[in-house]
């Protein structure tokens, strides 16, 4: 990645984030926060990195709310944010969080038990 599309995803992240906090009125989409944007070369797609707090039933009805209101979000950010032509939003799980806290909740057991 280069520069213009660091601080394009950087200002993507920020905008979808308050977009969540208070414009985006889908009941479906639950505790969401936004990890990384990655911003193709060519700028043709933005994929969101998101975590989602809760059972996996949730995190799932989660992603298909927000993969839902894609088109919305990219119309909203269009509006906001000034380029030629706006990248198509993706959203993904981000692997490397979830991989990270259950890490953590394996090692805290182990601590529990006196393993560690």
């Amino acid at each position: 990645m280069n520069v213009r599309t660091n601080r394009l995803g950087a200002l993507i992240q920020k905008e979808i984030s308050l977009l969540l906090q208070s414009g985006l009125r889908n009941p479906n989409v639950g505790f969401v926060s936004i990890s990384n944007v990655d911003v193709s070369a060519d700028l043709s797609y933005a994929t969101v990195k998101i975590s989602v707090m809760g059972s996996k039933q949730e995190q799932m009805k989660s992603l298909g709310a927000l993969q839902q209101s894609a088109g919305f979000v990219r119309s909203h950010l269009a509006k906001i944010i000034k380029i030629h032509k706006f990248p198509e939003i993706r959203f993904v799980f981000d692997e490397g969080q979830q991989n990270a806290a259950r890490i953590n909740e394996i090692l805290q057991k182990l601590k529990d038990k006196g393993e560690l």
